[in-house]
């Protein structure tokens, strides 16, 4: 039942409701193509016979349909079981989650004014659904009695596990609150959705509106023919002359290690900086004030201090301050080996009589040019060796060969959401399918930043589904004819994400509310950083690293340039991401009393209290275009990204200590981790893998916040 309540939370909505939406709906009926299962391969969404009109009526539908199916059970007069209590909770919403899952994956990938327009009309509703559900009395009083026999009644441990989770996930949700506060919440509830919807369609215009756009080829001077090539296509796709260069979700901006005219690079970070902060229909800093200070009356609500003890509880963590000690650990270290990049950094500029003090917008500039001196290491000479489908093809799906001997064959028969996404079968070891994986890498005006993971059909052997899972990219779409080269970064952001897909393929769970990727934020991300480390892997390595034009093997001197640059810049890189978690933790650290706050002012209050206030090393989200804590479900969670990398090395670490790349270690890690999901208490879940609990070290190390 959780991955349902979480599709359901997670789903961005968006501004305010628009006549389109607001019309009575299609009527729901067998036309539409979510009225029965899919007959494609998986239950893959029929792409091909699905018009943006059927998802609402669709969604509509399933969340009566499981309204229903939930009001018999908690209307049954026979006595709780797990059978006729757990079993169909597990088996409930059916048309909704297929209908969401499509619903979901388009309008993040691929979205359009009316799917906004509908998302907006559906924000409130789902979430009223969603207090239905978990606010119903009977039905807690029924899950509570089978609680309470956890012990005793005879339960196997997924059973078990399931009760625990889904109790605490009532508790969690006001479940045991008296009537009147469960009013109060659902209210809370309400608002808190539309705001989150409102700010993620404000900044996917914002995104596009803080394009860069120029009629002059010299003020893109230093980029690529390529590059240069991308920007003009990007141009014509918006109908204007010259020039775009589209803003990614982050602060600081890919090409800013390119461009040789200063002023450009100050104009595009500024551009970034201040997307959402010009007072306009695209300005998000109201909703960032009013989001927190309801979050925080929320929580007290609900019997906690801040939002951050309310959202950590069911987490590795624990407790905000376990989060925060951890962060604290780390912040002396990155934060001075930041200070001495920069050095070596204006080290540079002085040279060349720059005449300036670094700024953020410099950095990335003259680092290439450190890292070049250094490393004689030049991203140009890097990216004809990463052209994308051979990363994909002979990197990505070759490591997971290796490691767990599954197969990959693209098909072209199952329908997609658009032309650039590809879809491969997915087999296993012994022959018979696993899965469907579809990837769709390229950036798009419509699509949201970043990268991600997620599914179109879970893994569950009580329902009888196989995976179906999606990674998605912003990576720069080249001019027609011209090959996809990328930086190493992008390619290891392949690597990350692939980890996430696989830890959905290999779900291998008796119930769907813990399958796969259904686990605490602290460690969702451990499997996609894991994955990472094969990326630098000599034997993955040099079957990928080819040149795109000859099938060349990347010269051994310019691969170990590649492995001396390893912690180049990660001062830096640590340093932008601990602000970003510092920033989270203490909007979401606020009591219920603190008024209304100045997002600008508390940005750089919190900084500056967490010591990471770097002018030259900006957080890699502000305040009011940081998605994640706002509408992407990370509230509270983005140090996850950093507690989940010290799970990740101390794991390589000890693959390393017991002979590598092997089929018994990927065997045994997919055994013990990846296929488990939420089956166990996870931190019992890595100490029974690891043999002891996760220790710092290897972190330290391997990020170059401490020599070898």
């Amino acid at each position: 039942m959780r991955r349902a309540l979480l599709l359901m939370a997670a789903c961005t909505m968006l501004d305010t409701v628009a006549a389109a939406a607001d019309r009575p709906n299609t009527e729901f009926g067998p036309s539409n193509p979510f009225y029965t299962e899919s007959s494609l391969p998986f239950h893959a969404p029929p792409f091909d016979k699905i018009k943006d009109t059927d998802y609402q009526p669709a969604i509509e539908a399933g969340m009566a349909q499981r309204l229903a199916e939930v009001r018999a059970i908690a209307a049954a007069r026979a006595a709780p079981t797990f059978e006729n209590t757990f079993v169909p909770l597990e088996k409930s919403g059916r048309l909704l989650n297929r209908a969401l899952h499509a619903f979901h994956g388009v309008t993040g990938a691929n979205t359009n004014p009316y799917l906004q327009d509908v998302k907006t009309a559906l924000a409130p509703k789902l979430a009223a659904h969603q207090d239905a559900i978990y606010l119903d009395g009977k039905l807690f009083a029924r899950i509570s009695a089978i609680y309470a026999a956890r012990e005793t009644g005879g339960f196997d441990p997924e059973q078990k596990r399931l009760i625990e989770v889904t109790y605490d996930e009532f508790v969690h949700a006001g479940a045991s609150l008296s009537a009147a506060d469960k009013e109060r919440l659902k209210q809370m509830n309400a608002e808190a959705s539309t705001l989150s919807d409102t700010f993620s369609k404000k900044l996917l215009a914002a995104n596009t509106a803080g394009a860069y756009s120029t009629a002059s080829p010299d003020a893109l001077a230093g980029l690529s023919e390529a590059q240069l090539a991308a920007a003009a296509q990007a141009a014509q796709a918006r109908k204007v002359e010259g020039y775009v260069v589209p803003l990614q979700n982050t602060t600081t901006q890919a090409l800013l290690g390119s461009l040789t005219t200063r002023a450009t690079r100050n104009a595009i970070f500024d551009n970034s900086w201040n997307r959402t902060e010009h007072g306009d229909a695209n300005d998000t800093r109201s909703i960032v004030s009013r989001l927190a200070q309801l979050r925080a009356q929320r929580a007290a609500l609900l019997g906690f201090a801040n939002h951050a003890a309310w959202q950590l509880k069911d987490q590795m963590a624990k407790t905000p301050e376990n989060a925060l000690d951890f962060l604290n650990t780390l912040v002396p270290l990155a934060t001075a080996r930041a200070a001495r990049e920069g050095k070596d950094i204006q080290a540079v500029i002085d040279a060349q009589h720059g005449g300036f003090t670094l700024e953020a917008w410099d950095w990335d500039f003259y680092a290439e040019q450190v890292r070049k001196a250094k490393y004689d290491l030049d991203d140009a000479e890097v990216k004809p060796y990463f052209e994308i489908n051979n990363v994909l093809e002979n990197g990505v799906f070759y490591a997971a060969n290796q490691l767990y001997g599954i197969t990959f064959k693209e098909r072209r028969d199952i329908p997609v959401y658009q032309a650039d996404v590809r879809v491969f079968d997915v087999i296993d070891a012994d022959g018979k399918p696993l899965a469907l994986f579809y990837c769709d890498y390229f950036k798009r005006d419509n699509k949201q930043g970043g990268a991600w993971m997620s599914e179109f059909v879970g893994q569950s052997k009580l329902l009888g589904t196989r995976p179906v899972i999606y990674n998605v990219g912003n990576l720069p779409k080249p001019a027609p004819g011209q090959p996809a080269l990328i930086s190493f970064d992008d390619v290891i952001t392949m690597f990350h994400e692939f980890g996430h897909a696989l830890n959905g393929m290999f779900a291998d769970t008796q119930y769907p509310s813990l399958s796969g990727t259904a686990t605490a934020r602290d460690f969702v991300e451990f499997p996609s950083q894991f994955n990472e480390h094969w990326a630098t892997y000599p034997a993955i390595f040099e079957h990928y690293a080819r040149h795109y034009q000859t099938g060349a093997l990347m010269p051994p001197e310019l691969a170990a340039k590649i492995k001396r640059a390893k912690t180049f810049n990660k001062g830096y890189d640590m340093t932008e991401l601990l602000a970003a978690a510092e920033l989270d933790m203490q909007w979401h650290m606020l009591p219920a009393g603190a008024p209304p706050q100045d997002p600008d002012r508390f940005e750089q209050t919190a900084l500056d209290k967490a010591h990471v206030a770097l002018r030259a090393v900006p957080p890699r989200y502000r305040s009011s275009y940081f998605q994640h804590i706002w509408s992407g479900g990370y509230s509270a969670g983005y140090y996850a990204y950093l507690w989940t990398q010290m799970l990740a090395d101390d794991a390589f670490q000890w693959f390393d200590e017991n002979g590598g790349l092997t089929r018994a270690n990927g065997d045994r890690f997919r055994q013990m981790i990846l296929s488990r999901g939420n089956t166990l208490d996870l931190a019992a879940l890595y100490t029974a893998w690891r043999g002891r609990p996760p220790k710092i070290d290897a972190m330290l190390k391997d990020r170059g916040l401490v020599e070898p």
